[in-house]
């Protein structure tokens, strides 16, 4: 009897303590099959006091060349990584296609959130109950960038498409489900034979197949990955905060925007951000930073410095009597330097849009675990506005609070397996090495 309950004990405490103690192990694996190569910032070398100045620095711009981690961040990106534009290196290639996509992103105000308005709307007809908030939100981002690019309302089948492609990257990213190539390419190709209807000129000196994964990169990965999170991030954040979901439903919109900034100083789109230096880079007159070095920016750390209690979320340290963002340590679209997210204006406006509608519609709470990697994908209970609350309404966050202990369990035995196969597997393709490889003799590949 006393070993029956030793062990019910036991297997009652694991979401306690088991869930992080694997996340450890994740991490040393990663960093053992990746070697040791990189430069932490803030680190050793580099303090807090220096973060933006050697960011800011020209010979930080590298992006993919030379660096083992590239092989990783190109296996989870494809397929066309090379065509992704975070990952393209400086020169005429780069250029041609940052401006396609300031171009497809330069939308008026009125235009952008009446777009966000139609996609929301189509997007939270008949939701509520239970709901992972990030699955919720893929479907209208996708519409949203569709019709950015396209200029028409985007049909169900490529809703579904471009839904799935953006799932199946960020499920392999968290490491909660290995890669599923055929899903990707079905978008690949879709996109392929509908090049001729993008509303913008396309990036001239690109075969049709690298327009193609130019798009999918840029537009229905990363941007459609990126905002699904981001806004999974701030509903989460006000489905917490009681207080500060009933004050965003009054309406103001400059308190939304503070909202906003407070969630991405909280929970960073961006973990690590890794640059390979192009140059040398002095730091004082015995000490400098070799060219070939990665450099390995960790936002979260940068995040946290300089605030008070900067684990708790207070929207009010952006409150228009403080000191502006730009002179915080806050930089959730990158530094202007260093090729910030060219959806930097863009994104507030729409994510400010999405969230009105999401309010107006429906209450939010949320007894789950809320992480900057969200790897359970934002789990909330909508309630209509014209619903009550009650025990049942109790019940159900009490039954999510236990549900999220116990998926923590598994899911993280379920990363450690299948992010150190991933990591292997990325490590054996080489798909970022190979390509520059490949590049360096023409004759063999006939590049240049």
């Amino acid at each position: 009897m006393v070993t029956v309950l030793v062990l019910a004990a036991f297997v009652a405490s694991l979401p306690w303590w088991l869930p992080g103690r694997v996340v450890a192990l994740r991490v040393r694996v990663f960093n053992r099959v990746n070697g040791q190569e990189n430069i932490a910032v803030p680190g050793d070398l580099v303090g807090m006091d220096r973060f933006k100045e050697v960011y800011s620095h020209p010979a930080a711009g590298g992006r993919s060349e030379g660096a083992a981690l590239s092989d990783l961040f190109w296996y989870w990106l494809a397929p066309g990584p090379e065509m992704h534009q975070e990952h393209l290196e400086a020169g005429e290639r780069y250029d041609a296609v940052a401006r396609s996509t300031r171009g497809i992103l330069s939308v008026p105000r009125v235009k952008a959130e009446e777009l966000a308005r139609r996609c929301a709307a189509r997007g939270l007809a008949g939701a509520g109950g239970l709901v992972r908030l990030r699955d919720l939100m893929m479907p209208i981002w996708a519409e949203f960038s569709y019709e950015l690019v396209f200029g028409e309302r985007c049909p169900r089948h490529a809703r579904d498409l471009i839904a799935g492609n953006a799932d199946d990257v960020v499920t392999s990213l968290k490491c909660t489900g290995l890669r599923h190539m055929d899903r990707r390419e079905r978008l690949t190709r879709y996109l392929l034979d509908r090049l001729p209807d993008v509303r913008h000129p396309l990036p001239g000196g690109l075969t049709p197949m690298e327009r193609a994964y130019y798009l999918q990169g840029a537009f229905f990965n990363t941007a459609v990955v990126q905002m699904s999170e981001a806004m999974a991030h701030l509903l989460m954040v006000l489905a917490q905060h009681p207080d500060v979901q009933e004050r965003a439903l009054r309406g103001d919109p400059r308190y939304l925007d503070q909202v906003i900034n407070e969630t991405l100083r909280l929970y960073p789109l961006f973990g690590i951000a890794h640059r390979v230096t192009t140059g040398e880079i002095a730091l004082d007159e015995h000490t400098a930073i070799p060219a070939g070095s990665v450099l390995c920016f960790n936002y979260p750390e940068f995040h946290r410095t300089g605030f008070d209690d900067p684990g708790r979320f207070d929207p009010a340290r952006f409150d228009p009597d403080h000191p502006p963002a730009k002179e915080l340590n806050h930089i959730p679209f990158g530094i202007a330097a260093n090729r910030p997210c060219p959806a930097w204006r863009l994104a507030p406006i729409a994510m400010r849009v999405v969230a009105q509608e999401v309010l107006r519609r429906y209450a939010l709470a949320s007894s789950a675990t809320h992480s900057r990697s969200l790897p359970n994908r934002g789990p909330c209970l909508l309630t209509p506005r014209d619903g009550t609350e009650g025990t049942a309404h109790r019940a159900v966050l009490l039954f999510m609070r236990f549900r999220d202990r116990w998926e923590d369990v598994w899911r993280s035995l379920v990363q450690l397996v299948l992010g150190t196969y991933m990591v292997w597997d990325a490590r054996r393709q080489r798909l970022c090495a190979r390509h520059f490889a490949a590049a360096d003799h023409p004759t063999t590949t006939g590049r240049r």
